[in-house]
């Protein structure tokens, strides 16, 4: 059937695009088809080839999961998030527990003070400044970004 051979370009043509994870991508194929129009027993057969096609596209590595999962780590530290709402954020994607936990954990080997670092560069991003009144507000704002007291803590006396 011809519309298979469409999906599957359409999944390579988003992959070019934008990096996924596998459960992602299942859910923009899902909705791909939903919106086509065409009759609802080869809507059925669409619907069953997608598997398919995530498997033929994870063995020719086009998406991996792990490396999606690290790539999104190093992103998020880079613009100053903290550890549980990257957790978070890859639990939306689709990626497994297992998966969040060794990514995060290989993180923290190459990079052990990473959070902290993500906190500082929160703390700019925000423009905390350094007075009584604001240090209860910056306190919280940062608890809301999902930073701990200890590291709230730590990086808000170093303002």
């Amino acid at each position: 059937m011809n519309d298979k051979n469409q999906l599957f370009k359409y999944a390579i043509d988003y992959l070019s695009k934008y990096n996924s994870s596998k459960d992602n991508l299942k859910r923009i194929l899902n909705k791909k088809v939903s919106r086509m129009k065409i009759e609802k027993k080869y809507k059925f057969e669409l619907y069953n080839s997608i598997p398919n096609i995530l498997i033929k596209l994870e063995k020719n590595k086009f998406i991996d999961d792990l490396n999606y999962s690290l790539s999104k780590i190093r992103f998020f530290i880079s613009i100053g998030k903290s550890r549980i709402y990257i957790k978070n954020y890859l639990f939306q994607k689709g990626i497994s527990t297992n998966i969040i936990a060794n990514s995060l954990e290989e993180n923290d080997k190459e990079n052990p003070d990473w959070e902290i670092n993500s906190a500082r560069i929160f703390i700019k991003k925000k423009n905390f400044t350094n007075s009584i009144k604001e240090k209860e507000k910056n306190l919280s704002k940062m608890a809301r970004a999902g930073f701990s007291y200890y590291i709230s803590k730590k990086i808000l006396e170093e303002i």
